[in-house]
């Protein structure tokens, strides 16, 4: 699974043109009228591999034959109905359906019955409080909506910092270096900006006036500022900086907005929003987040330096578990600021190590049940995207589902990142440019302090242990005889062909069902579960 939301990576040329524009419509065509149709979307979104539907009636929705369309890999009910398409395909697909849904009928009324409002109201009272949604969780989520809509600009300016460095080595192209590099840095040269925005915009100030604070930290002209006799330097403080410096601003702002009259309000709220938040800024809150900053990469380059096989092992085995309880996010700005202070994480490509034992404990389930067709085939549609980084079909029709998987996958992906650790410590740093991105879709973004060659084969060959760890963990120790005995059951009538009911199978000792929140983490379903 990816560390982080997963990337868009480019759509395969034979989907390109207008047929691939027919196959986007055409897939957008099944899946609306088995959501209720257009009467019953109430909201359409996606993210980076899901198609996110707000709808009127949920009981409309056709799970088993949206679940059986080609194009759909899973589907999750959560606050929003998510259709899992895929990465790439969801962004094409999502403008189809829009398209059909604004050409559709004018949504439908509530029901107009106090019966039934009473009775919706009460189930989506329960199905909130079932989600155990803890201030922690709500906070780290709150995060990642700042820094996720980042990904994609990471990402392209990862890569093409990336071909500018390979460029550089080979001596090819010289007079193209410059240009590449440049639009390989302008972005993280204001990403504080981008953070200061996204920060306001998501705790309900103005997001102008959030990007405007953030501003200051990057500004050349604060080395002339002399706070408290020591000279600022730009830059000082980074994204965390901008978050605070934003938050700050957002704060001073519903204060103003409460205090300043009406006839003032456009004038007196913006100026001193942006005064006092900027002058805390400049006399406090950048040496404070600069020190932060400082710590958080001193310490995850000593971790790695002295203890980097350990510290790996632990990386890369917990990370599904971490993902599980939605406390990945808490990664976010860790890799953030490593980018902006280096130039990459080195965490990410140990995380990333999770995704290689996720593989390579679903290709030891093909292979323990030869006789189970359903699994078998949810296995071979989501293997593709589990080598790009894209773990959730596996996660959700496989590993999880069936329990003890899961763990093996862990230990797999413990072993991988001991073994890219194990580098690190010995002074060959693998890191990547850019977050989001996992598997075989990382390999444009590594960058280090070795060459290139050297990057590839080390992170390679992590891959190829957590492959081959997951595998062998899954098959040895990832079934019972009786659980073996019962999904090597001949008659396909046990279990259903569909993914998600792959858990039916499952005995009662295996792990709580598990779907995902709104930023794609994954929250136990407790509903029922006592």
């Amino acid at each position: 699974m990816a560390p982080a939301d997963t990337p868009e990576p480019s759509e395969p040329s034979g989907t390109s043109g207008a047929s691939g524009t027919d196959r986007n419509r055409a897939t957008a065509e099944a899946i609306l009228p088995l959501v209720g149709g257009a009467a019953n979307v109430a909201s359409v979104a996606h993210c980076m591999t899901r198609l996110r539907l707000g709808l009127h009636d949920r009981s409309l929705v056709q799970d088993e034959a949206l679940k059986a369309l080609p194009a759909v890999l899973g589907v999750v009910d959560d606050e929003t109905y998510q259709i899992v398409l895929g990465p790439g395909t969801v962004a094409r697909v999502t403008p189809e359906f829009e398209r059909l849904v604004e050409a559709g009928p004018a949504p439908r009324a509530a029901p107009p019955t106090a019966a039934g409002l009473a009775e919706r109201g009460a189930a989506i009272k329960a199905a909130r409080k079932a989600r155990n949604a803890t201030p922690v969780k709500l906070f780290l989520r709150r995060i990642a909506n700042i820094f996720v809509p980042l990904i994609p600009a990471l990402i392209g300016c990862g890569i093409i910092a990336g071909l500018n460095g390979l460029l550089t080595n080979l001596h090819w192209l010289p007079a193209l270096v410059p240009a590449l590099a440049a639009l390989a840095s302008g972005f993280m040269s204001l990403i504080a900006v981008f953070v200061g925005y996204n920060t306001a915009k998501e705790f309900g100030g103005t997001p102008i006036l959030g990007g405007a604070v953030a501003a200051i930290i990057v500004f050349p002209g604060v080395a002339s500022v002399d706070a408290f006799g020591r000279q600022l330097a730009p830059g000082q403080g980074g994204v965390l900086g901008a978050l605070g410096a934003a938050v700050l601003a957002v704060y001073v702002e519903k204060w103003c907005r409460r205090v300043v009259p009406a006839a003032l309000d456009v004038l007196v709220t913006p100026t001193l929003t942006v005064l006092v938040s900027g002058l805390v800024t400049l006399y406090g809150l950048m040496y404070v987040a600069g020190a932060v900053s400082t710590a958080i990469g001193d310490f995850a380059n000593w971790l790695l330096a002295n203890g980097g096989a350990g510290a790996g092992f632990v990386l890369g085995g917990l990370f599904l578990p971490l993902v599980m309880l939605g406390l990945h996010q808490a990664l976010i700005p860790i890799h953030t600021t490593l980018i902006e202070q280096q130039g990459y994480t080195v965490l990410l490509p140990i995380l990333a190590m999770a995704g290689a034992g996720q593989v390579g404990a679903a290709a030891a389930v093909y292979v323990r049940l030869p006789r189970n067709g359903s699994i078998r085939r949810t296995i071979r549609s989501a293997l593709p995207a589990g080598f790009l980084g894209v773990g959730e079909p596996l996660i959700y029709g496989v590993s999880l589902p069936l329990g003890r998987p899961f763990i093996t996958a862990c230990v797999g992906g413990a072993f991988g990142g001991g073994f890219v650790g194990l580098f690190n410590q010995l002074g060959a740093a693998v890191g990547s440019t850019a977050i989001g991105p996992s598997g075989w879709a990382l390999f444009p973004l590594l960058d280090g302090n070795e060459g290139l060659g050297e990057m590839v084969v080390v992170y390679g060959g992590g891959l190829l242990v957590g492959y081959a760890v997951g595998f062998v963990a899954t098959y040895y120790f990832g079934f019972t005889k009786t659980m073996l005995t019962d999904l090597n059951a001949q008659a396909e009538t046990a279990l259903s062909t569909e993914p998600s009911a792959v858990p039916s199978a499952v005995p009662e000792s295996g792990p709580v069902p598990m779907r995902t929140g709104a930023d794609d983490t994954l929250e136990p379903v407790t509903e029922g579960r006592g």
